[in-house]
């Protein structure tokens, strides 16, 4: 252990300081993650958008989502708008397009899609709302977006046309709209009355 005497620079007093190599190196291997956490509070901050605006496609005030976060495939016929990685997003017919109101184990069933979100080529008002639990949700053309976990893999649209949790559940369409309930293969049916 080492003990160095350092000059307090705000009355000229003499002051020590003990330090230790370990203690060194521990402050040494924080300053990285300060350094990110500081960055990523920065971008959060920095964001010119108020939640639920909508600029060029994008809502700020979350990064968890980042531009050209979503897709479109073609399901059964229709263009719906997806996940990044495929999986069909759905809106909630009691929903408002200010209020979420899936929560609980609703929205574990259906989990809302978190943060700001865009696709490249779509065309509609995507934006961002607050849910009662104080997270940021994406929303389209005023409804807010959520996956559904009885979709186990990209190209499924098992929840579209469900009557479950207070309401009837559609698929979200790259035009704004929600299609009929089993309107398409796959849709509607299979037991996930939540």
């Amino acid at each position: 252990m080492t003990t160095r005497k350092l000059l307090d620079h705000r009355n000229g007093d003499n002051a020590q300081r003990v330090s230790s190599g370990r203690t060194r190196l521990r402050i040494l291997l924080a300053l990285p993650a300060a350094a990110a956490a500081a960055a990523a509070l920065a971008a959060c901050s920095s964001s010119g958008t108020p939640s639920g605006a909508s600029s060029s496609g994008t809502s700020g005030g979350h990064i968890a989502a980042a531009a050209d976060s979503l897709k479109t495939a073609k399901i059964g016929g229709a263009t719906v708008l997806t996940s990044v990685k495929g999986f069909t997003l759905y809106s909630f017919a009691p929903d408002t397009p200010t209020t979420s109101k899936c929560n609980g184990t609703c929205a574990q069933n259906w989990p809302p899609v978190k943060g700001a979100a865009s696709a490249s080529g779509v065309k509609g008002t995507f934006g961002t709302i607050k849910r009662s639990d104080g997270s940021v949700q994406a929303t389209f053309d005023g409804h807010p977006l959520y996956r559904f976990v009885g979709d186990t893999a990209p190209g499924q649209n098992k929840g579209n046309g469900l009557n479950a949790a207070g309401g009837l559940w559609h698929e979200i369409t790259t035009s704004g709209s929600a299609t009929a309930g089993g309107s398409t293969p796959g849709s509607g049916g299979g037991g996930y009355g939540y």
